[in-house]
């Protein structure tokens, strides 16, 4: 006898997750699967964001940069604190009991909405079918009139550097080290391999960054990318452009890359730890069954319209498996607007209103269309910038790093994109995707007061510089 659902969310990550307790709470007859154990074995909701992901690794970003701060950046203001340590064992298990928190969190959430957990792995079948396998290996059948995939992303991995042991890892093995390492290899100069480098460099690891890419961060704005380069620089993080890596070989407790440098040149360097973080790819391996009708792409990721629908009536695809970029509010996001459609609701989502961060420090954020890409699509546009350096509130906290950069369209004043390096970004982006959601020209944010003094009125300059009438910091002349 098979167990009927309005809805089964296969996934219990941050899209899953959010779209089983949406559901639930607009009435809908609601089940999630999900297959996350953890190291003791023990089920777990949250998938790699809550379990590996997003959260663990912002817990220990935040724990090195408190350490880096009394260190090297107390004296400032005058506080004396002696000889500082770091017990790295305690900073992995505040990072684990976080994890625990959270994750319990999400079941009591489940619990609270009524909403039916399965633990285990689940496969779509033909007509809306869903099979069940539990952990103990026991099958079952589960039916619903509507089945929502969300079943996330694995890391790529590279035959040149394949894992081996805690040696050379990726980001859910960078998460467990439990000492510093003298000398750390980090392939790839993305969000993660960046953000991790950060980690152990401020604990005093010698860092390299071998990226294949020429350009640094070529997603970003460039104003924001040669930014945060100087700064890391300065940081004693040492990033490598164009160092494609060819062959990594296991010595003892010890690892030898070899990879060619931006000249075409063989070099070689040996580390203590090595983390592969060159991007993740989808998880679909073995979720559908092969007449379960829904199409994918050569790269594995599901076929989906603007709202998320697969090729099959009733059956929805969110997150990391369907197209666009691969970040957590996006999936839940997502995994909200479905769960509202399925519900009979009009719901529909703006995807040139998705925020990106990068949680070094300072941090990295942006919304909307990058000035190269402006150009590219020949858009007249323009710009204005507020460097934090001449922010009263950011030279009290002796963090003054980086700019706020808000583009606007030259003929409407729409704003057309925010791009900010700087402390506290990750947040004051919020404020560029909420008056971009609305509709907002660079007059309407100009004309908003704002607080002072506080950070936030950085992206108040900005926006009035973007017509040459910024207060704090000399006005650049317009081009004639």
């Amino acid at each position: 006898m098979s167990d009927k659902f309005d809805v089964i969310v296969i996934g219990g990550g941050p899209g899953g997750y959010v779209a089983a307790i949406r559901a639930a709470q607009l009435g809908l007859k609601t089940a999630c699967i999900e297959k996350w154990l953890d190291k003791n074995e023990k089920p777990r909701l949250g998938g790699t964001c809550l379990n590996v992901g997003c959260i663990p690794s912002k817990a220990l970003l935040d724990s090195s940069h408190k350490y880096h701060d009394a260190k090297e950046e107390y004296s400032v203001h005058g506080i004396s604190v002696g000889d500082v340590a770091m017990d790295v064992n305690a900073m992995i298990d505040r990072k684990d009991k976080i994890v625990d928190q959270l994750t319990g969190g999400i079941a009591g959430l489940f619990k609270a909405n009524g909403v039916t957990s399965f633990e285990g792995f689940g496969k779509l079948l033909a007509n809306k079918k869903v099979e069940f396998t539990a952990h103990d290996g026991s099958v079952k059948t589960l039916e619903a009139e509507n089945v929502i995939l969300a079943t996330g992303s694995v890391p790529v991995n590279i035959p040149p550097a394949p894992r081996t042991g805690d040696i050379i890892v990726d980001n859910e093995g960078a998460l467990e080290f439990r000492s510093v390492p003298k000398r750390l290899g980090v392939i790839g100069a993305g969000v993660i391999g960046l953000e991790l480098g950060s980690v152990w460099a401020r604990l005093g690891t010698e860092v390299v960054v071998l990226e294949a890419q020429e350009q640094f961060l070529s997603l970003c704005d460039q104003d924001v990318a040669k930014e945060a380069a100087k700064i890391f620089k300065k940081q004693d993080l040492d990033i490598r452009l164009g160092a494609r890596v060819t062959g990594s070989q296991i010595n003892g407790e010890e690892v030898e890359v070899t990879y060619l440098d931006a000249k075409g040149e063989e070099q070689k360097e040996v580390f203590d730890k090595l983390i592969v973080a060159v991007g993740r790819k989808p998880f679909t391996d073995g979720c559908l069954a092969g007449d379960a009708g829904v199409n994918l792409d050569e790269r594995g990721f599901v076929f989906v319209d603007e709202q998320c629908r697969t090729s099959v009536p009733g059956v929805f695809a969110i997150g990391d498996i369907v197209r666009g970029p691969m970040l957590a509010h996006k999936a839940s996001e997502e995994g909200v607007m479905v769960a509202d459609i399925i519900a009979g609701h009009k719901a529909q989502m703006n995807y040139d209103c998705i925020p990106s961060v990068i949680y070094t420090h300072p941090e990295l954020a942006w919304v909307g269309k990058t000035e190269q890409e402006l150009k590219a699509e020949g858009v007249k546009y323009k710009v204005g910038k507020f460097p934090f350096a001449a922010s009263g509130r950011a030279m009290a906290a002796n963090d003054t790093d980086g700019f706020v950069k808000i583009i606007a369209c030259e003929d409407t004043d729409r704003i057309l994109g925010c791009h900010i390096v700087g402390g506290h970004a990750a947040d004051l982006i919020a404020q560029a995707v909420i008056a971009m959601e609305f509709g907002s020209t660079a007059e309407d944010i100009a004309l908003t007061v704002f607080a002072h003094p506080t950070v936030s009125e950085a992206v108040h300059e900005a926006a009035l510089a973007v017509d040459g009438h910024a207060i704090h910091v000399a006005n650049r002349k317009k081009r004639k």
